[in-house]
């Protein structure tokens, strides 16, 4: 369900090899959940795919200039080739080891347990991956932990009391004023589609699901 907002498909375990600037000041945006060069974490990735694999291994070159841009949209010191290295690794299940590392030590592991904190569903668990994908796992007004801070003020959790729908219609208040800042997020089509769920109470994800995405249809039998 990310995947259809993130790569337009269902099909994540093809996303790999992805690799593009999406113009959303991040600098390249690459793999199955879109690790980013701007923010670090596509430089742990191809640093964990290097002590994996440390010879013959086509992105070790590059880590240089990761580093170097870390923190801004630039290429400098990557490029085409960078590029080309990079569809070329994720062909290697070394590579598709390194992805999932940093996919579950950054992303969904903190997210199962904040889920469990504050005794989400399936939807909820499903709500919170969405946003510390898109947002980051930082604790900034911008990340994850923030919009999360932010919606527990607007509402209380199952955990403390709070009535589940209410609170998950909070987290996206709390995250759409986030989104609404950056040029690249402020198409709200991930939450209107969460939101949905929401209103059918489908709190378990039950199967078969339907939803359109930026326009697309999908559907999970």
């Amino acid at each position: 369900m990310v995947a259809s907002a993130e790569n337009s498909t269902t099909n994540y375990r093809q996303q790999y090899g992805y690799i593009e600037d999406i113009g959303d000041g991040r600098g390249y945006t690459a793999g199955i959940i879109g690790f980013t060069s701007a923010t670090g974490d596509l430089r742990q990735v191809v640093r964990r795919y290097v002590r994996l694999k440390l010879n013959h291994n086509g992105l070790r070159r590059y880590l240089p200039a990761l580093r170097r841009v870390n923190g801004s949209a630039a290429h400098t010191g990557l490029g085409p080739g960078f590029v080309k290295a990079w569809h070329q690794a994720a062909k290697d299940p070394q590579m598709i080891r390194a992805q999932d590392t940093i996919l579950n030590r950054q992303y969904l592991r903190p997210v199962l347990k904040a889920a469990k904190q504050d005794n989400l569903s399936p939807l909820g668990q499903y709500i919170y991956y969405d946003a510390i994908v898109v947002h980051g796992p930082g604790e900034d007004s911008q990340s994850f932990g923030g919009i999360r801070r932010q919606a527990k003020r607007l509402a209380k959790t199952p955990r403390q009391g709070g009535n589940q729908a209410d609170y998950l219609r909070a987290f996206l208040q709390a995250r759409a004023k986030v989104m609404k800042r950056e040029r690249a997020h402020k198409d709200l089509s991930r939450l209107n589609v969460q939101r949905q769920f929401i209103k059918n109470k489908n709190y378990q994800l039950k199967r078969p699901l339907s939803w359109r995405m930026y326009g697309d249809a999908y559907r999970l039998k």
